[in-house]
């Protein structure tokens, strides 16, 4: 057997092998079109390869060779490391955050009470876009558009069961300062957490920017941020991905909420074994925030800050939630290098932006918005939606390629986007081939319908 029928054989064998698992991966995933697609791929790259590796003397050693380099060339140029460089730093913000000013903060205000009325004498152009969303339905409302009994009774629950852990975030701290080693100590807190529920922990030192400048929700509500800890403990827990597709409809804030939940668990468990040991720490929560979880992710080396806006892990995309622990207890904190290949992504992807139905995702490049150069969502026009629909809405979150299930298919396609430019940019071609520009929304599962 000659070289040029062993490179046929082995291509056809590679090609039939890579897309059948693609396809038993998509049938398993309920992704009918793509399952279609990778099953004629297999027959359009093989069959050719095997029929050449029997009869390459009907065609010749020329059209036999040519052939080859037409498939192996390609594969060689998208497997060499030709990576988007990172020469940009993050974009550190010049200011920091009021929690008031979100759209969280402002939906929480009482009409007519001082807060209500003190707030909109500071900041009056916001009281116009916030009348409208207050004369929709509102979250979980049994009036809104996606209105689900099940669903949307688990979720308030959650919600519910997230108010009881705010009692928590803080607690007393033990009378001995325990003398621990601080590389030690972090690789308990990541382990540890993981084991407890977290997806994946980072830590950073704690900036002056990560921290709001007045607190938007609860007792504290108008009170400045004081907190003077030296570093912080970001947390992520992976959303359910099956219940993300189902966005806009009630699976989706059933597993936000149920997130919420968990990643405020796991932050709370931390913070207390930390005060156990003699030193301060607090944890950040649902509700019960004072530093800005994304940010404080990111620097911790989790993910990048994406065009919806939401923190893009490589493993998940934005399909997480994000909590955090400060403290001054001493840590080893991780570094944190800018990964321009999912910035570069998001640039040409724009998929959230043309699927977001309320147009609240920005289509262009990133622009200054004081000082920092960054996408900026509408969060109106989106929260808007959200009190319409009774969800969190979550179709950025759904239509994003890296939400794809965390399988050898998709973590194979993430490494190909981070190693290579091309790739890259085929990789996006490709998944709106497979999967289309504007995925189908999955139907609630049977089992959730309880009337």
């Amino acid at each position: 057997m000659g070289i040029n029928e062993i490179l046929h054989l082995t291509l056809g064998i590679i090609f039939f092998v890579v897309f059948i698992y693609a396809a038993i991966i998509s049938i398993y995933e309920k992704e009918s079109r793509a399952a279609l697609l990778f099953l004629a791929s297999a027959m359009l790259f093989s069959i050719p390869n095997f029929i050449l590796w029997i009869e390459i003397d009907n065609f010749g050693l020329t059209i036999s060779t040519i052939i080859i380099l037409v498939q192996l060339i390609p594969i060689v140029l998208l497997l060499l490391p030709i990576r988007v460089k990172n020469d940009k730093n993050h974009n550190t913000p010049l200011s920091r955050i009021d929690e008031r000013d979100i759209m969280f903060s402002r939906s929480n205000l009482e009409p007519g009470s001082q807060n209500f009325l003190d707030y909109y004498k500071l900041r009056p152009e916001h009281k116009k876009p916030d009348d409208q969303f207050r004369l929709k339905p509102g979250l979980l409302s049994p009036e809104s558009s996606k209105y689900h009994l099940a669903t949307f009774s688990a979720a308030d629950a959650n919600f519910n069961v997230v108010g009881t852990l705010k009692q928590l975030v803080t607690g007393p701290i033990a009378d001995k300062q325990q003398k621990t080693d601080r590389y030690k100590t972090t690789e308990f807190i990541k382990r540890w957490g993981k084991e407890i529920g977290a997806s994946d922990i980072g830590i950073t030192a704690l900036k002056d920017y990560h921290k709001y400048t007045v607190i938007g929700r609860g007792k504290d509500y108008g009170k400045e941020v004081d907190l003077d800890h030296k570093y912080a403990i970001a947390i992520i827990i992976e959303k359910n991905e099956d219940h993300v597709s189902s966005s806009p409809q009630g699976p989706v804030i059933m597993e936000s909420s149920d997130k919420y939940l968990r990643t405020g668990t796991v932050a709370v468990q931390i913070a207390e074994f930390i005060r156990n040991l003699g030193y301060d720490a607090r944890a950040h929560i649902d509700g019960s925030y004072q530093v800005v979880c994304p940010l404080v992710a990111r620097d911790a080396g989790l993910g990048e800050i994406g065009r919806m806006g939401l923190l893009m892990t490589k493993k998940y995309g934005p399909r997480v939630r994000i909590s955090t622990v400060t403290t001054n207890m001493p840590l080893h904190t991780n570094t944190a290098k800018p990964d321009n290949s999912i910035i570069n992504f998001c640039e040409h992807c724009k998929k959230c932006a043309t699927n977001c139905p309320a147009s609240a995702v920005p289509n262009g490049a990133m622009e200054d918005h004081n000082g920092t150069t960054r996408w900026k969502i509408n969060s109106d026009a989106c929260f808007y939606f959200w009190n319409i629909s009774g969800t969190d809405c979550g179709i950025c979150m759904k239509v994003c390629p890296y939400s794809h299930p965390n399988n050898a298919l998709h973590t194979a396609i993430k490494w190909g986007i981070s190693n290579n430019k091309l790739f890259s940019k085929i990789a996006l071609h490709l998944d709106d081939l497979f999967y289309g520009k504007k995925p189908k929304t999955k139907k609630i599962p049977e089992w959730m319908d309880i009337i």
